[in-house]
């Protein structure tokens, strides 16, 4: 899923719920290794931003109008 995203792996981060402010990651997230943020994505998902799909080519993360109907056309 990372690989076919192809952004850094913050973007998967749900930056706006209550368990990343209660975490304080906007802090804590930039000096995480990826194996540290996988984890944490892993063990909450209500750490991962959402809508998130992925298809053959790539993964779709966080809503954006646009995109999302140019990859599922």
């Amino acid at each position: 899923m990372v690989e076919a995203f192809g952004q850094p792996l913050k973007k998967f981060f749900n930056t706006s719920g209550n368990s990343y402010k209660a975490l304080g990651l906007s802090k804590k997230l930039p000096e995480l290794s990826e194996d540290e943020q996988i984890t944490l994505l892993a063990a909450d998902g209500m750490l991962v931003k959402r809508p998130l799909a992925v298809l053959p080519d790539r993964a779709l993360v966080g809503f954006k109008e646009d995109e999302w109907a140019a990859a599922l056309a």
